[in-house]
């Protein structure tokens, strides 16, 4: 067999034997926003935003968090990240927190564009998610940033819109509030 036709063979196989990960496009005032979900790794999780997605929760949400560098005098551990969702606790107190699924358990880190979920104590999160801007493993299973050393359920990664993400981040805040919180349009799921 030729060269190129085994090649050509080899990259079919490859392709047709992958799982189908799903992609969810973020809508925002600014730009779209991709991320590619691995429910392989964090089915619970994944589970959780794909059903908020499907029923339409993030519609005209937003992003309204941007942590940088200069916005957090009093933590000895620093972190970049954007975060979006209901912002408002009553309407985020409506749905049911999940399972907490480490980085210890699923092997995923939070790399520069990883999505994974805000929460308070381990098992409270519900429908607040971030986006790493840089890589944050102070975020991982272990990490210093929350003092329970659980970290934080990393879920997915942006595949399209880290500009997108990165000018979020450098919006107007007071105290990592931004002044004008940035709307979310929709989530759709695409494939």
């Amino acid at each position: 067999m030729k060269p190129v036709l085994l090649s050509l063979l080899l990259i079919c196989f490859y392709a047709c034997s992958q799982p189908d990960v799903p992609t969810v496009k973020i809508e925002t005032e600014l730009g779209n926003i991709v991320v590619e979900l691995h429910p392989d790794k964090a089915p619970v999780t994944v589970a959780n935003f794909l059903r908020l997605v499907e029923e339409q929760v993030y519609q005209d949400a937003c992003f309204y968090r941007v942590v940088r560098m200069g916005n957090q005098p009093n933590k000895e551990v620093k972190i970049e990240v954007i975060q979006g969702g209901l912002k408002d606790d009553e309407l985020v107190e409506k749905h049911a927190a999940i399972v907490h699924e480490t980085t210890r358990e699923t092997g995923l880190k939070h790399w520069d564009g990883t999505i994974s979920m805000a929460r308070m104590e381990p098992g409270t999160a519900s429908t607040e998610f971030f986006i790493c801007v840089g890589d944050q493993p102070e975020l991982d299973f272990g990490g210093k940033r929350n003092p329970d050393g659980q970290g934080f359920a990393a879920f997915g990664q942006v595949i399209q819109g880290m500009d997108v993400v990165r000018e979020i981040q450098q919006g107007k805040d007071r105290g990592q509030m931004l002044v004008e919180p940035i709307r979310i349009i929709g989530l759709k799921l695409e494939k």
